[in-house]
């Protein structure tokens, strides 16, 4: 049995007080995801029953002590996140409540409607907030879409007669292009036929959308991020349970942070590309030496 609880104790109040800066914000989400992930590691490797408890205040539900006052929103972090069912942004981060402003959107692609909402964050909670955050995620079948539509350009009239749906496979199209031509970069022009390149593919995209999502706010809010705040990004691994980037180890977590330079987007992508993550997802070993 698994039980995670959250649970208001009035004798043991949890502290209320926000990171201060960005590097300890980043420091809250990845030790709570860690402990995320290892909660159902311990899980998957007892019999015993475990529990879980995240406290939080009753004030952040709106039951203050005075009568008809409004809970404040003081979120530490504002995440861009997918809206894949799976990665559900507070359990993930192990964070109760009014900790988190969380954007969610298909292949957490960067639309207006996604930027006014951070920049209403920004605008109107941007005491309290230290980071911003994309969170991609392993498997993302709006990325799955774009690059099924990047190998097979017939499949693109799968979604052409919707716009919406078209622009969401639009928008990741870039970093799908940019996947595959730091593949072939990496590996040479065979790349394409080993048996695992469209997972392959898929998987470089996905952490290419989150960098150069991250670096379009970056760009996009440079005035108004102060030198407490900064701009981060990972990938939820829907297997292991952990925030990380597949160049890093397996159980490792941590959230990269961003650049807004091309020369660190480009060595990012061929970091990606001959990490051995996505070696492995290609398959059998090319019979020629790399690029």
């Amino acid at each position: 049995m698994l039980d995670i609880i959250y649970r208001y104790d009035p004798n043991n109040r949890i502290r209320s007080s926000l990171p201060s800066d960005a590097r300890e914000a980043c420091r809250v989400l990845e030790e709570g995801n860690r402990e995320f992930a290892g909660l159902l590691d311990s899980f998957l490797a007892s019999d015993a029953p475990i529990t879980r408890i995240v406290p939080f205040n009753l004030r952040d539900l709106g039951m203050a002590d005075t009568q008809g006052a409004a809970p404040e929103q003081r979120p530490f972090a504002v995440v861009l996140g997918c809206s894949d069912a799976r990665v559900p942004t507070e359990l993930v981060f192990n964070q109760a409540c009014n900790s988190l402003f969380v954007v969610r959107v298909a292949g957490n692609v960067l639309g207006s409607e996604c930027l006014g909402s951070i920049d209403y964050a920004l605008e109107h909670l941007g005491e309290s907030v230290k980071v911003l955050v994309v969170l991609g995620h392993s498997g993302c079948g709006a990325v799955t879409a774009a690059v099924d539509a990047f190998l097979l350009p017939g499949r693109y009239l799968d979604v052409a007669p919707s716009h919406p749906l078209r622009a969401v496979v639009d928008r990741l199209l870039l970093p799908v292009r940019g996947a595959a031509k730091s593949l072939e970069t990496a590996w040479g022009p065979q790349v394409t036929s080993r048996p695992g390149y469209r997972r392959a593919l898929i998987e470089v995209a996905v952490t290419l959308n989150a960098a150069l999502t991250a670096a379009t706010l970056r760009q996009e809010f440079r005035d108004r991020l102060r030198p407490d705040m900064d701009v981060v990004f990972g990938v939820y691994n829907l297997v292991t349970r952990r925030v990380q980037l597949p160049t890093r180890p397996a159980l490792d977590v941590g959230l990269a942070h961003t650049t807004d330079s091309m020369e660190g987007l480009f060595q990012l992508a061929a970091d990606l590309s001959r990490c051995d993550v996505i070696q492995a997802l290609l398959g059998d070993e090319p019979a020629w030496e790399p690029a």
